[in-house]
């Protein structure tokens, strides 16, 4: 068919010769003719020939009958079209198939192209995957990389991908920061590098990092020997480079001056600390100008001894600032120079002189000590002596000028008969002498041969050696003996009295009693036994007695008189017995009632008498013999505190972490024993009715914050929160604000006490109609009701689930200031549910009153 060969059936029509001109004429025909043309005209030409046909079969047909066909014009257009179309197709055809073949040349030509992208690929894979090189290819956008290649075994490098980008695993740390820091700056920015990097494995890689137009390209190359011992120098230069410049700035920043020369003796390098002392603008001034730090003497001196040895140490002197300055100077010279540095020592020189002058000092104060001290260094031998040792051991000053040592010491003590004979010398020496290895003080008791009692202390120092304290204690002992003897003497008077007699306390608590005093008042035994309140020994005697002084007898007990007086009295019993009562205050707030039955003989009356005067005395002796250890305690309590913090201060010494410890420890129990001796002499001072209240004006607000801030420490040490609600409160009110201000701390110290860790204290002030209220409240474990009977009594410490044992003082220190203010304390608590202390003071009170419990 025409339209499956087009160049068949342009032959048929036309007889050739315009299809070999048209076919002459290829390449021309085709750049006119676009595909879509060409196939338009190929589709026209095989629709148009048809009536092409028509008309040659009816011109055959007349030359065959042999007539003449008459052809009107259309039928020539129609011809000259058909032949048109018949042309078109044939020109169409031809390119159609010239086409074709064109594209088949170019696919041949992709074909063979592709193939050797193949092989070139295929070549670049082989390259890649060379056993000595790694490539990492990071896409423009945020793709995972992609690796080729891979690395010797040696070099540690690991196979893996993700542990492979995981460079701070297998490479080095510095190598691996220089590494994320190149490829950040070339991903991010475009700078391409090149690093040598060491592994783990101690093998050196060359890395380089290239940027194209879409990827960030990074190659890790395994060098040659010869490259790998480059690229060690390489690194081992980096090494010593940052070493240097490390050093270098240390050298700088030390507050020491030191400087570097070269082999010709000229300064090479100097630190800040020598530019700055030589007065110079910088280091470059300094050295350029060649400003010397020692004077020329000391920089011959460096030299003449650098010619025997090459390090030279010694103390120079120099001027710095207008000042001269020592220095321990250290100069090393080496093989192309020398260097040198300079400690200023004149500090240590003035703390090594006001050390020893203070040692001085310390001997002088020790020397005029009634108490026997002797210091032995680390070698045991005899460093320091008092007089008071002297004396006491009679040893010839010779002899202990001599620095014997500690046994030599005790060897001549024996044969002299200075100390008792022991029944094994030499273990008991042994021990005696243990005092040099120990760390806590040793304490031994001596009984000498002359009836002499001492007690030897043995303090370890911290540098060595033992201070040997021996405390004759003859005397004290020989009083407590008598003391106690005079104690039991007055038990035994006064329960062979037939005078009745009962002691009070401070309290309002019976202290002892007689079985008289139980006989005339016919009295139970369980009401007169010690402890047993004053009131409840009057509604027992309310009855007994016409018109009866109990009353009396309860106000002369807890009561606040501005002037405690002693009274005498008579009084009737139901019974029919007349006695004789007295009224005699004691010392430290005791009350002694007396009675006498006046029915008796006047002899009995004479004998109590001389028997009071007896008691009177025997009691004066205890409380001067109380007054006066609680006074004299605060001497050495002071030198010992002021001793521990000298210890403690930095120029007295270096101490170790342990002898620092033991220093605390000592301080703070000196501290806290201070504190109670304190305590002690006030509450005497309160019982003896000589307390006196220095009344102004107490602004709530301070003072409470002052208490508060006062126990700041404990409460932090616990993790205590403190609650204060002062919003109730008057802004002031009239008192002794530092009696308040000890009132607080002391209520707030107990609360911390009793109070779980992480719980809170509430502080609360509030005025009510009697005058000003404080309470202090905890969420401790409460007081049950045996315990709540005895809080106030002195001396007598309760842990009850508290932290810490005190000496039992401080709510009775708070009873006695609250009730001098002319106020009340009373406590809401029971197991379980915390403890609520609540004291009211008058807001103004009547004036200063003494504590007459």
């Amino acid at each position: 068919m025409p339209g499956e060969d087009p160049l068949k059936a342009g032959q048929a029509v036309a007889g050739g010769h315009q299809d070999r001109a048209i076919a002459a004429r290829p390449s021309a025909f085709r750049q006119r003719l676009s595909p879509r043309g060409r196939f338009a005209r190929l589709l026209c030409g095989t629709a148009l020939v048809l009536p092409f046909h028509a008309l040659a079969a009816r011109a055959e047909d007349a030359l065959v009958k042999g007539t003449s066909v008459p052809i009107s014009t259309m039928e020539v257009i129609q011809l000259a079209l058909t032949v048109g179309v018949v042309g078109a197709a044939f020109v169409s055809a031809i390119a159609l198939i010239r086409e074709r073949q064109r594209t088949a040349a170019e696919n041949l030509d992709l074909r063979g192209r592709l193939a050797d992208a193949n092989a070139a690929l295929q070549r670049s894979e082989a390259l890649l995957n060379l056993r000595d090189q790694r490539v990492v290819v990071w896409p423009a956008e945020n793709k995972k990389p992609e690796i080729v290649g891979s690395l010797p075994m040696e070099t540690g490098a690991p196979d893996d991908r993700a542990a492979f980008l995981a460079f701070g695993r297998w490479l080095m740390p510095r190598s691996a920061a220089a590494l994320e820091n190149a490829v950040a700056a070339l991903r991010e920015k475009g700078i391409a590098f090149d690093l040598v990097a060491e592994t783990q494995a101690g093998a050196p890689l060359e890395i380089q990092g290239r940027k194209g137009a879409a990827h960030g390209i990074v190659r890790f190359v395994s060098l040659s020997e010869a490259q790998r011992n480059l690229a060690r120098l390489k690194l081992e230069h980096q090494r010593v480079s940052a070493e240097h410049d490390t050093v270098l700035g240390l050298f700088d920043v030390l507050k020491m001056p030191l400087w570097m020369r070269g082999a010709d003796g000229r300064l090479k390098w100097v630190n800040r600390a020598y530019w700055t002392a030589v007065e110079a603008a910088d280091r470059d001034a300094a050295l350029r100008d060649g400003r010397e730090f020692l004077g020329s003497q000391a920089r011959d001196a460096i030299a003449s001894e650098h010619k025997s040895r090459p390090v030279f140490e010694q103390t120079l002197s120099t001027v710095i600032a207008g000042d001269r300055h020592v220095f321990a100077v250290t100069d090393f010279a080496g093989t192309d120079g020398s260097a040198g540095l300079a400690h200023d020592i004149s500090a240590a020189d003035a703390m090594r002189e006001e050390y020893e002058r203070t040692v001085r000092s310390h001997a002088d104060t020790l020397d005029k000590l009634n108490t026997a001290v002797a210091i032995f260094n680390a070698d045991e031998k005899l460093r320091f002596y008092n007089q008071a040792f002297q004396k006491l051991w009679g040893l010839d000053t010779a002899f202990l000028s001599s620095t014997p040592d500690n046994v030599l010491l005790l060897d001549r003590l024996r044969s002299a008969g200075k100390i008792a004979e022991q029944p094994e010398w030499r273990r008991w020496k042994e021990n005696l002498l243990s005092a040099y290895r120990s760390v806590e003080p040793v304490e031994h008791w001596w009984h000498l041969p002359d009836g002499k009692t001492i007690r030897v202390v043995g303090n370890p120092q911290p540098k060595g050696g033992v201070t040997w304290v021996f405390e004759n204690l003859t005397e004290k002992i020989d009083l407590e003996s008598r003391y106690q003897t005079a104690v039991r003497v007055q038990g035994e008077t006064l329960d062979n009295l037939t005078e009745g007699v009962a002691v009070f306390g401070p309290d309002g608590r019976l202290r002892l009693s007689n079985p008289a005093f139980a006989q005339m008042w016919e009295l139970p035994a369980e009401a007169v036994l010690p402890a047993v309140h004053v009131t409840t020994i009057r509604d027992l005697c309310a009855g007994r007695a016409k018109d009866g002084p109990w009353a009396g007898f309860v106000a002369a007990v807890t009561g606040f008189d501005d002037e405690r007086r002693d009274h005498h009295g008579q009084t009737t019993l139901e019974n029919g017995n007349t006695l004789r009562y007295a009224v005699i205050h004691l010392p430290n707030g005791q009350v002694m009632f007396t009675f006498v039955d006046v029915t008796d003989s006047v002899n009995v009356e004479r004998a109590l008498k001389d028997k009071n005067d007896a008691l009177l005395k025997s009691d004066q002796l205890k409380n001067d013999f109380v007054q006066h250890v609680s006074y004299e305690l605060r001497s050495p309590l002071t030198n010992i505190i002021g001793f521990t913090e000298l210890l403690s201060l930095p120029g007295t010494g270096p101490l170790t972490t342990k002898q620092q410890e033991y220093l605390d420890h000592i301080g703070s129990s000196s501290s806290v024993l201070l504190t109670i001796v304190n305590d002690i002499l006030d509450l005497a001072t309160v019982d003896a009715g000589i307390m006196q209240l220095d009344i102004s004006e107490v602004k709530v607000e301070g003072t409470v914050k002052a208490a508060a801030e006062l126990v700041a420490d404990r409460l932090e040490e616990h993790a205590i929160r403190l609650g204060i609600d002062i919003a109730a409160a008057p802004k002031s009110f009239h008192g002794d604000e530092t009696r308040v201000r000890q009132i607080l701390y002391n209520l707030l110290s107990n609360a911390a006490n009793y109070a779980p860790e992480g719980s809170t204290i509430r502080l609360a002030c509030r005025e009510t109609a009697e005058g000003v209220e404080f309470s202090v409240q905890d969420d401790g474990p409460g007081m049950p009701p045996d315990v709540l009977d005895s809080v106030f009594r002195r001396f007598e410490p309760r842990v009850n689930g508290g932290r810490r044992r005190g000496a039992g003082l401080g709510l009775s220190i708070v009873k006695s200031f609250v009730e001098l203010h002319g106020g009340s304390v009373r406590i809401e608590t029971g197991e379980n549910r915390g403890t609520t202390v609540i004291c009211t003071f008058p807001a103004a009170p009547a004036g200063i009153r003494a504590a007459a419990e």
